[in-house]
């Protein structure tokens, strides 16, 4: 098959997205392959060296994000491997695990409290109940940072309570019920942001009515947990551990009951919008706490 490599990562990524897959991240991985391939002037088929060479850079980084781009180029190797038959594959594990979950940090009491006057304190008119509103509310439903910044304001249903959360992470929807002192500040924060901006569409907006931005939002919450540090070895705690916290902080509370988690986990899974229920147990091994829970409870195979 001729080409150059770029041409034939550009044809895998069409093939793949018209299939469905957005393929966002992996898309830039592929194509900085190919752009590394093609000024190498590697021509002809893919091969297993210039795939690893390609993913152990930069030298200095850490050998999970070399193993993430190993098999990122890897897939696509499989693929070009039945259009190509002298395509090499890689092999799989010379960088040890691409996914390595690393234990969250878990917020107290004290850290959330903490956050909420520290987003209190930024300037601008509506920015900082904005910010207050949404960090409240990833700490008391679990959302993904995404799904929070994607609702609009139909979405929030004060009535009932709910929040729908449409085409989520794997395309998934759901419906997610919120306590009557969540939905009392959703709706000050409504009524607030109507005064300001009454044809939003968005319900968390900017100071200038439009959509909070990923990164912005992540940069302000960075900002306003500076000196929260991280129980990891992460260099700073992040949004996506109020997630962590929240789902953590129900399964304390289920395994402390009489009735414990058993039989209740599908439940938050569902609730958290996991596609597989293992990602929803590996939170009773993300803490101590719930880790001796866990195992006071588990039943040894018979001999």
């Amino acid at each position: 098959m001729k080409g150059t490599m770029h041409t034939k990562v550009q044809a895998y990524l069409a093939r793949r997205r018209a299939l469905g897959y957005k393929l966002t991240k992996e898309g830039l991985l592929l194509l900085s392959f190919a752009r590394y391939s093609d000024r190498r002037g590697q021509g002809g088929a893919l091969r297993s060296e210039s795939v690893i060479r390609w993913a152990s850079l930069p030298r200095d980084a850490d050998p999970a994000y070399w193993a993430r781009r190993l098999q990122t180029v890897r897939l696509f190797a499989r693929y070009q491997a039945v259009l190509e038959p002298a395509t090499q594959i890689p092999p799989r594990h010379i960088f040890g695990a691409a996914h390595r979950r690393k234990r969250p940090h878990i917020f107290a009491a004290k850290d959330l409290r903490h956050l909420h006057r520290c987003a209190s304190r930024l300037s601008g008119k509506l920015r900082p109940l904005t910010y207050r509103t949404l960090i409240g509310l990833l700490v008391c439903s679990g959302l993904r940072i995404s799904e929070a910044l994607n609702l609009t304001v139909e979405d929030v249903d004060f009535d009932q309570g709910l929040l729908r959360i449409g085409q989520s992470k794997f395309q998934h929807s759901r419906l997610v019920p919120l306590h009557p002192s969540a939905t009392r500040r959703l709706r000050r924060y409504a009524q607030c942001r109507s005064r300001e901006f009454p044809r939003a569409q968005y319900f968390f907006v900017s100071d200038c009515g439009l959509a909070l931005g990923y990164f912005t939002v992540c940069r302000v919450f960075r900002g306003v947990a500076r000196d929260l540090p991280p129980s990891n070895d992460r260099p700073h705690v992040r949004l996506h551990d109020l997630r962590h916290t929240f789902a953590c902080r129900v399964l304390l509370k289920w395994q402390r009951s009489p009735q414990k988690a058993k039989g209740r986990v599908a439940i938050l899974s569902r609730y958290l919008g996991h596609t597989r229920l293992r990602d929803t147990y590996w939170y009773l091994t993300a803490v101590p706490q719930l880790l001796e829970q866990a195992a006071k409870h588990f039943t040894p195979p018979p001999l």
